[in-house]
């Protein structure tokens, strides 16, 4: 029986991550990027709960702007062999468009047949990876979460503030995010994340297993800072029971947004990249 792998979309970083998916003996974390300078745990001049205001507040103004954007998704998900070769391959592109009113239509561009075999994504998999949400941590959302300030740190020589996020309760139903972000100390906007979707999910034939994602955000139009790439690489390990046996699966994650334009306009721009 194959294993059922949730997408998710879109903070900690990645050895913080590691440590915390080990501890929940899913996820075999692999290297995922460079560019953090080390963490900077010295006393700061502002309050963190000022800085988690600001944040909050920029990102409910982006959640409104986003019905102003029309992109193109780009989603791929590979299973890899132990040669390291892709044995299985899941990937569609969409154009994601708003109209004039504010309701949002998908069209897809490419969606060649899947051709994933240890693990496979079921309808509601399909509706996560489609929301785009990018787990936005609004004014609206921030008080479901213990929002911990962790430090400093510079990301591509971009000086940020560092918060652990995990949350307070979990309801049934919900999903939540579960990890750590980046803050752009000058605009107060979050220009990375790490996190995991919890909870995972486990069932009478099937297990939903989530790795960690890095979100890296671009700024586009000079104002906001949009997610153009997620990834995450790493072993889910899934447990044995209801008649299949235990098995590690080496995934590969890719999503890539592009074409960020205000919707009804003939282009768009970009001043400001961090990340891949």
């Amino acid at each position: 029986m194959r294993n059922r792998w949730s997408l998710a979309l879109l903070a900690a970083s990645a050895l913080a991550l590691a440590a915390s998916a080990q501890s929940k003996n899913f996820f075999i974390p692999m290297p995922l990027d460079t560019g953090f300078s080390p963490l900077d745990t010295s006393a700061q001049a502002i309050a963190p709960q000022e800085i988690i205001r600001q944040f909050a507040a920029r990102e409910s103004e982006f959640q409104m702007a986003l019905n102003h954007y029309n992109w193109r998704r780009d989603a791929r998900v590979q299973t890899i062999d132990d040669d390291n070769k892709v044995d299985g391959e899941y990937n569609e592109v969409d154009d994601v468009i708003f109209d004039p009113t504010g309701k949002r239509f998908e069209m897809a561009v490419y969606a060649p047949e899947s051709t994933l075999q240890r693990v496979q994504i079921s309808p509601s998999d399909l509706q996560e990876i489609q929301s785009d949400d990018f787990f936005l941590l609004t004014t609206e959302e921030i008080g479901k979460y213990n929002v911990k300030y962790v430090g400093r740190q510079k990301v591509d020589e971009m000086d940020c503030y560092v918060f652990d996020v995990a949350p307070k309760a979990i309801e049934k139903n919900h999903r939540y995010f579960d990890g750590r972000i980046w803050v752009d100390s000058t605009g107060m906007q979050i220009v990375v994340t790490n996190s995991h979707m919890v909870p995972d999910g486990t069932h009478k034939h099937s297990q939903e297993l989530h790795p960690p994602l890095m979100t890296w955000r671009q700024q586009v139009d000079s104002h906001y800072w949009f997610p153009v790439y997620t990834k995450a690489e790493g072993t889910l390990h899934f447990s044995a029971g209801s008649g299949h046996m235990v098995q590690n699966v080496h995934i590969r994650y890719n999503i890539q947004y592009t074409g960020y334009k205000r919707s009804g306009s003939a282009d768009s721009s970009s001043s400001t990249k961090i990340g891949p």
